[in-house]
């Protein structure tokens, strides 16, 4: 497995919101691995933002303004310089 979408399918048979995970291993008393446990970071690598939606909703026709709305309900834009 190379790439982050055959990762994301590889693990989930509908789909994992992030590949942003922890992997940590247990070992029995041999140093056999007898566990996985991956420890998720959260949607959009942890951001809040995920890439393949806000892409889908702009080939939809939703705007910037829509699509970050959308991911940040309540925060504005503004120009700063």
């Amino acid at each position: 497995m190379g790439k982050e979408l055959e990762i994301r399918r590889w693990l989930s048979p509908s789909h994992l919101y992030s590949s942003a995970f922890i992997v940590r291993s247990e070992r029995d008393a041999q140093g056999k691995v007898t566990r996985f446990t991956l420890h998720g970071a959260g949607w959009g690598h942890g951001v809040g933002l995920c890439q393949i939606g806000a892409a889908m909703m702009a080939l939809r026709g939703f705007g910037m303004e829509a699509i970050l709305g959308h991911y940040f309900p309540g925060a504005s834009l503004r120009k700063l310089y």
